[in-house]
């Protein structure tokens, strides 16, 4: 394929990605502001005035950072696993597997789709976060790096769920079983601080850990990990996660019936 046809293919893949989930937007768009409203209710204004300051910031503060992240890593992932679980579904993805489109362009045709649903959602869960907190971005440039990274990494791993699941109910076992848990014991909620040197160290093995506290960081300025090797690990699980997906498209393992 020349330059051109290859732009245009990858192209039609993400404006196809971005018109499945606008024309269902009371699906994909209205649950996540729904859902963090009332965690900036519940945690934030409830809980978090019983519980006073956390990390020298008010308890509001804290968490706004780590659920805007757990919004764009939901969202990502959901959109992707949905998606291209569906298209192997109903057996056109076979016909995009014969195409002369390169492999890398269809899958970043996916995650540059779910990247912009993921990135659509954080802005809409921060225009939210205002009414409850008062935030400001201490370093831009790491806020915006951290958000666009973290939605891509989350983006191949949704797309590695729909590679080898075998029904709908498969796309529902990650999120529930790893990814949950992974969300929730990652930082959103708490100071890695508070945890015995034991299970924080523990706790430094979950990307999600990285992920918060790169963008707390950003916002807030303050994080309990070194920033830059906070950045180096989402890089390496970034990096990790493309080769994998890009050897399952190229064996086409599980993608032919």
């Amino acid at each position: 394929m020349s330059a051109f046809e290859t732009w245009i293919a990858f192209q039609t893949i993400v404006i196809k990605e971005m018109r499945r989930y606008l024309r269902i937007w009371p699906q994909t768009l209205l649950p996540p502001a729904i859902t963090m409203t009332l965690y900036f209710v519940i945690f934030g204004a409830l809980i978090g005035s019983r519980i006073g300051e956390m990390g020298g910031f008010s308890y509001m503060q804290f968490v706004v950072p780590g659920l805007i992240m757990m919004a764009v890593v939901t969202n990502s992932y959901s959109n992707t696993v949905s998606s291209f679980f569906g298209t192997k579904y109903n057996h056109s993805l076979e016909e995009l597997l014969v195409s002369p489109t390169p492999n890398w362009v269809i899958l970043a045709g996916y995650v540059v789709g779910s990247v912009s649903r993921g990135l659509l959602v954080a802005v809409i869960v921060t225009c939210l976060s205002l009414f409850f907190a008062d935030l400001h971005v201490q370093h831009l440039g790491m806020t915006v790096l951290v958000v666009l990274m973290t939605a891509v990494l989350f983006s191949m791993f949704g797309f590695i769920n729909a590679v080898y699941a075998n029904s709908f109910d498969d796309i529902s076992i990650v999120p529930t079983f790893v990814l949950t848990p992974l969300i929730y014991l990652g930082g959103v909620f708490y100071s890695l601080d508070l945890l015995p040197e034991f299970w924080a160290n523990v706790s430094k093995l979950n990307p999600l850990v990285y992920v918060v506290n790169g963008f707390r960081y950003g916002v807030l300025g303050v994080s309990d990990v070194n920033v830059g090797f906070s950045l180096g690990m989402i890089c390496l699980f970034t990096g990790v996660t493309l080769v994998f997906c890009l050897r399952l498209l190229n064996s086409g393992s599980r993608l032919r019936d």
